[in-house]
């Protein structure tokens, strides 16, 4: 198993006050070891997707960090791609089937389970989207800024993300 190479670079905020926490170079697999992610800066605050796609394709809600664009990923043959919808692809692993990315192709970014990396210290569970489409048989305890479907869209029309 890689072990997670991290080092806190610098804490920021957005236009909303949200405390962004970013980290240096981060690296992760899958869990057959096939393939291995690296992230040149990543925003640790983990983010619960609740969408009907990320639920079905996760078996729960998505549990992940923006790792922005300067991604690569080593024996990307290993890698399959599913065009999930006009504005985003999903990656996994061919191997195992371990989920690798939910990629938005507007911005070339990559929102990855956190699982991949071992996780560090500095992680915060600080957002939830599609709230209004979670199911009533599981919620979260910690206290999180959440977004319906249609506030994200918004977000996304209006150039803040």
């Amino acid at each position: 198993e890689q072990a997670l190479s991290i080092e806190l670079q610098s804490v920021t905020s957005n236009k909303e006050g949200t405390v962004m926490l970013l980290t240096d170079k981060v690296n992760g697999n899958c869990l057959c070891g096939a393939c291995q992610v690296v992230a040149a800066s990543v925003n640790m605050n983990v983010g619960a997707c609740h969408c009907d796609m990320c639920r079905k394709w996760s078996g729960g809600p998505f549990l992940s960090v923006n790792c922005g664009s300067k991604v690569s990923f080593l024996s990307a043959g290993a890698i399959s791609v599913f065009d999930s919808s006009e504005w985003a692809e999903r990656g996994f692993c061919k191997q195992c089937g371990t989920h690798l990315y939910y990629r938005l192709k507007s911005n070339n970014h990559y929102y990855v389970p956190i699982g991949l990396f071992n996780t560090p210290k500095n992680v915060v569970f600080d957002h939830q989207i599609f709230i209004d489409s979670k199911p009533c048989y599981y919620a979260f305890e910690n206290e999180t800024k959440k977004l319906t479907g249609a506030e994200v869209f918004a977000q996304f029309a209006d150039g803040s993300e």
